[in-house]
């Protein structure tokens, strides 16, 4: 049995994907003055490798990508754990 045919059963079960850009400390007057919109500007930039997180655990690499107007992440590898 493959792998894919082993998590068929539960391969629509939703699970939170978090990407980690970048960390950035604020003092907690600029934290107060943060309003819809406001922007927090990081040392990061598009083609810069990135850690992909399901469920707090690391799982897969990537790279920021710019598509139009909008950021992405592309995925370039799988941690795979021994």
């Amino acid at each position: 049995m493959t792998p894919m045919q082993e998590i068929a059963p539960i391969q629509d079960v939703p699970m939170e994907v978090g990407v980690e850009l970048d960390r950035r400390m604020l003092k907690i007057r600029e934290i107060l003055d943060l309003q819809v919109g406001s922007i927090i500007r990081m040392d990061r930039s598009a083609g810069e490798n990135i850690d992909i997180y399901v469920g707090n655990r690391l799982v897969a690499f990537g790279e920021i990508v710019i598509i139009e107007n909008t950021m992405g992440v592309r995925i370039t590898d799988f941690r795979i754990e021994g």
